[in-house]
């Protein structure tokens, strides 16, 4: 049965939600990237599977509520529109981003995260 670039993606998006790290990985190649903007404890491209999880664990152990708005498919590619929020005592996370996924044979290859607050984003995740 081939999996479809919009099933690829709700997948994704519902193994973030519920921490099911296996399932993240099974989706992604061995060489995937994720690059995310800013500069803070999550910024940077990571390489490899197993750092595009560690990324994934990180994020979401901040409380991150990851709240799918669409997921967007061109040709070959997917991407995931999304509205994160989360709160400390002394931050707050509300943005809307775009994560884009190149895909390479019905898995993610690379990852690359567009922001439209790229400030609170760096205020948050210190």
């Amino acid at each position: 049965m081939t999996v479809t670039a919009h099933d690829l993606g709700r997948r994704f998006h519902t193994a973030l939600t519920t921490g099911d790290w296996p399932a993240i990985r099974s989706l992604l190649h061995d060489d995937a990237t994720w690059t995310l903007p800013g500069d803070n404890t999550i910024s940077g491209t990571v390489h490899g599977g197993d750092a595009v999880i560690e990324r994934a664990r990180k994020i979401a152990s901040y409380g991150v509520s990851f709240e799918l708005l669409h997921v967007l498919v061109s040709r070959d590619n997917m991407a995931l529109s999304l509205h994160n929020t989360a709160q400390r005592p002394d931050a707050v996370l509300d943005e809307y981003l775009a994560t884009v996924c190149r895909l390479r044979d019905g898995r993610i290859a690379d990852i690359e995260t567009y922001l439209s607050d790229v400030p609170g984003m760096n205020a948050f995740f210190v």
